[in-house]
């Protein structure tokens, strides 16, 4: 048994050691068998766990998944600690300097007349840091691990704001027509059926709607069907 102090409050700093202590000698078999790979999809869940709950507008659970999320960053910073690649203060490090050098507004003596002068502002520096010269760059730069709606929407917000859109503006409906009509002959219905959710998400654009969540709403109401045909 690890002798660790009862307390009535514990801060981050106990968080911490109790992450060491659960990966240490003594500790936890599951913890000390856990990657970065293995924690991955669990990262993930959390992340999405922490959306629910802010959508719930629940305070507590707010607070437990916002938990839960640290719980990820901090193990992953342990893991990556004893691999001699970082530590939590590294990453705590990193972050600072990342967010100091994209306000300069702030920080700096860089003014800008409101939000959407900060966005344009965070594009630019980010472009510039990560060295991407293209737009094919920039795209790649949106991580292949979003939702695909999500990256999508993102992927056309960078070609739009590189002034090469890849639908014309008013083209997307027209797109998607086509691209639904050609889903009955398609050879590759996989290819067929990309292009058309491809097309459908710059419709939503377009509409202003946010076509992960048009999907979600429409899941939501296809659990209602079913519950109302079975009565509940």
């Amino acid at each position: 048994m690890v002798d660790f102090p009862s307390k009535d409050f514990y801060d981050l700093s106990d968080f911490i050691r109790i992450v060491d202590v659960l990966r240490g000698e003594g500790g936890c078999p599951w913890d000390r068998e856990q990657t970065h790979e293995s924690l991955r999809r669990g990262t993930l869940e959390e992340a999405y766990e922490l959306c629910g709950a802010i959508d719930s507008g629940d305070a507590a659970n707010l607070r437990e998944e916002l938990g839960d999320v640290m719980l990820q960053v901090i193990f992953h910073a342990s893991l990556a600690r004893d691999e001699g690649l970082f530590d939590l203060n590294d990453v705590a490090d990193a972050e600072c300097k990342k967010l100091i050098y994209r306000h300069p507004h702030v920080f700096g003596d860089v003014s800008v007349a409101g939000s959407d002068e900060v966005l344009v502002n965070w594009d630019i520096l980010k472009e510039r840091e990560k060295e991407q010269r293209s737009l094919s760059e920039v795209m790649e730069g949106v991580t292949e691990a979003l939702p695909s709606l999500w990256r999508a929407e993102k992927c056309q917000k960078k070609a739009e704001k590189a002034g090469e859109p890849i639908f014309a503006p008013g083209s997307a409906m027209t797109a998607l027509q086509e691209s639904a009509a050609a889903l009955a002959s398609a050879e590759n219905t996989e290819t067929a059926l990309g292009e058309l959710l491809f097309a459908a998400v710059a419709v939503a654009r377009e509409q202003g709607v946010d076509a992960e969540m048009a999907l979600h709403g429409a899941c939501e109401r296809a659990i209602d069907a079913v519950k109302a045909r079975e009565g509940r």
